[in-house]
């Protein structure tokens, strides 16, 4: 599968319900990524044997109706395009000076249809947050244990009879996670294998009854706004 075909798979999962309606006509999510991916090869510098720099901060400037409707799917747009362009650099073996960052802008004198990418290269530090995707819902890890569960004690509670009072829980020291089943009545599955205790690497998925668990960990730049349509990612070329 491609890279264009994997986003467009991520975007199913986003570009649905009531967002469906949003796409209908205008400018589509797969043409932001297109010009994400011919930005980062336009840029591309290099400035080693074997080290490729491209930009790492990008403003997507976008007509008022196609501005919209994006920023209407809230961080889910902004996460699937930072996770392609980190994908695109990774197969290119391009390197960031720093954490991703992306935002829309809304700018009046483009007409509908037509996007334009501003980029530039920014250094900086990488602040690593620990999130969990639970049945379409995003939950950031804000304590050293975190525990998943039916019952109204568990810190992240989910509705499905499949899955006991207190399953499982999560722990992170701050830079490595674990995943422990808690005695569970149907037990717990780490990328589809049966699991007690494992480490849990970035984008495992753990199944618990009928609900879909994704362990990430999203980079943030130290210095992002607190709302900007901003969401980033390391700046190391690949994920840790």
């Amino acid at each position: 599968m491609g890279l264009l075909d994997s986003f467009e798979k991520g975007l199913e999962r986003a570009v649905n319900g009531a967002f469906a309606k949003t796409f209908k006509s205008g400018l589509q999510p797969i043409e932001i990524t297109a010009a994400l991916r011919r930005e980062l090869d336009t840029q591309a510098a290099v400035v080693a044997r074997d080290r490729i720099l491209v930009p790492n901060k990008f403003t997507v400037r976008l007509a008022r109706g196609d501005y919209e409707r994006m920023t209407g799917l809230g961080p889910t747009l902004i996460d699937e395009l930072v996770q392609l362009v980190q994908q695109h650099a990774t197969a290119q073996h391009y390197q960031f000076s720093g954490g991703i960052s992306i935002a829309l802008a809304e700018d009046p004198a483009l007409t509908q249809g037509i996007v334009q990418i501003d980029s530039v290269s920014v250094k900086g530090t990488v602040a690593w947050t620990p999130i969990l995707d639970v049945a379409g819902k995003r939950y950031p890890i804000v304590k050293s244990r975190t525990i998943i569960g039916r019952g109204s004690d568990a810190d992240i509670t989910v509705d499905d009879t499949g899955i006991s009072r207190k399953h499982v829980e999560i722990l992170w020291d701050g830079t490595r996670a674990q995943v422990n089943d808690l005695g569970s009545t149907n037990g717990s599955q780490l990328d589809g294998a049966p699991v007690k205790r494992a480490p849990l690497p970035p984008e495992s998925v753990i199944t618990i009854g009928r609900t879909r668990i994704v362990f990430r960990v999203l980079a943030q730049s130290a210095s992002v706004d607190q709302f900007s349509d901003l969401r980033t990612d390391d700046g190391l070329g690949g994920r840790q």
